[in-house]
């Protein structure tokens, strides 16, 4: 069937043949932002959030999500993964989230990074609605991938999310899972 060989005879999607795919080590980082008020911005770096700390909940949230992208991404193959790495920063105005993870497979983790950066970045906003249901998730890229046929790919040094915050990490988490 040629390059296509993930569509059926009448157009159907199927999930790609990855048997012939050699193993190796693959590694993705993803990134995203969850843009708040100063306001808010002064609750989570006071850990005064009516639901607790925010970044720690939401590091916790992106690693149980990595784990799990198969079900959450129709024909996307379960990995296993021996490493993610899920940060949460208080910036000036807002949350930066970031996710490394890596696998000895043979298929690439990019949607398992970025999958990772949804979820965390999803329950910063759950965490701090009651305080402003105005807050606005963005800039949730592939910042890098290695490993695999096609080679690595790199956005750049660290993809600038844009949204001109400055780096002020008052709180920071990380954790590493295996």
């Amino acid at each position: 069937m040629g390059k296509l060989s993930h569509y059926g005879s009448r157009g159907e999607v199927r999930m790609v043949d990855v048997s012939e795919k050699v193993v190796t080590t693959r590694t993705a980082v993803a990134q995203g932002f969850v843009k708040m008020s100063p306001a808010v911005v002064r609750a989570v770096r006071r850990l005064k959030n009516p639901k607790g700390n925010p970044l720690e909940v939401a590091r916790i949230a992106g690693i149980a999500a990595a784990k799990r992208t198969a079900e959450w991404i129709p024909l996307c193959h379960p990995l296993p993964l021996t490493h993610i790495d899920v940060t949460a920063r208080l910036c000036q105005n807002g949350v930066e989230v970031c996710s490394e993870v890596t696998a000895t497979a043979q298929t690439g983790v990019e949607m398992e990074a970025l999958v990772a950066v949804t979820a965390a970045a999803l329950t910063v906003y759950d965490m701090c609605k009651a305080l402003d249901k105005g807050m606005e998730i963005s800039g949730i890229v592939l910042v890098e991938k290695t490993g695999g046929k096609s080679g690595d790919f790199f956005r750049g040094a660290k993809a600038a999310v844009t949204h001109n915050h400055k780096n002020n990490h008052k709180k920071t988490t990380r954790s590493r899972s295996r």
